[in-house]
């Protein structure tokens, strides 16, 4: 038999207009509906138990009961509920939540310039050290960053370090080094002069933010964007979080020797240190 989702979706033209608005409140509400009684679904959908039962005697059940039965059974044995590869469905805020996180991946990855990404891979490996900058919602970014990338290779640091100027950190780097500034809209200030800064001492600069940066663009070597939309307040930070695993996996791919036997060494230390909980 199918499975619920497919039901819906292959007897929906056939049905009530009353029995559409149950069908639309389950598909809308897919992972819930295993919690209600035909009575609480009669009524979060505001129609009469009646037409909950001719509804699911239509998709083939016999009762209501059996299509609960069967969406228990495949959530106990861990299968998901439905079949649909865009299980999330309907204007619900989760629906529309999922749908512009998949739109700003989807930006990312299609506009990645793949020569541009190689460089930026050769320069993580060749150059001295890394220093990962960000303030503000790009702090956890960043610090994210460097410690995927310290899994890799040696002699990545986080700046700026916690009550400190940034003078005393950007004094010694060097053409050999690179620092990778994360920086998101409604920067502070103290960007621009960071950029130009290393620009004079001929740093190689990698940014990653938003699309738009306007003029400084110019000011560092390579940018990598990630949309922050979401649909509502608050800016929404997945997309860096996926482009900083591709970075590092990247880069583990490239150091793949040298990477691997660090990883390594690391892993040992934590069970020399019984710094992880054991399993």
């Amino acid at each position: 038999m199918k499975p619920l989702d497919q039901r819906l979706e292959g007897h929906y033209d056939q049905l009530s207009p009353q029995e559409r608005r149950v069908a639309d409140f389950v598909i809308d509400h897919f992972d819930d509906v295993i919690s209600y009684n035909s009575a609480e679904l009669a009524r979060l959908s505001g129609v009469s138990k009646a037409t909950v039962s001719r509804l699911f005697k239509r998709l083939g059940y016999e009762k209501y009961k059996d299509m609960h039965d069967e969406l228990r059974t495949l959530r106990q044995t861990g299968m998901p509920l439905t079949d649909n590869r865009d299980a999330v469905q309907g204007n619900t805020l989760l629906a529309r939540h999922y749908k512009q996180e998949l739109a700003n991946l989807a930006h990312w990855s299609g506009t990645l310039d793949a020569q541009q990404f190689t460089r930026i891979i050769d320069a993580l490996s060749r150059a001295r050290r890394v220093a990962v900058f960000g303030l503000r919602n790009a702090y956890p970014v960043a610090m994210h960053l460097r410690l995927q990338l310290m899994q890799v290779r040696g002699q990545v640091q986080l700046l700026p370090t916690p009550g400190q100027t940034l003078s005393e950190e950007l004094v010694d780097l060097a053409p050999e080094d690179l620092v990778v500034v994360v920086a998101f809209r409604r920067r502070p200030a103290i960007i621009r002069s960071l950029l130009e800064q290393l620009q004079r001492q001929s740093v190689p600069v990698l940014m990653i933010s938003e699309p738009n940066v306007g003029s400084l663009q110019a000011l560092v070597d390579w940018h990598l964007v990630c949309p922050l939309e979401s649909v509502s307040a608050f800016d929404s930070y997945s997309a860096a979080m996926s482009l900083i695993n591709l970075l590092s996996n990247a880069l583990l791919h490239e150091l793949l020797a040298s990477g691997r036997q660090r990883i390594h060494q690391i892993a040992d230390l934590y069970q020399q240190l019984e710094e992880l909980e054991r399993r």
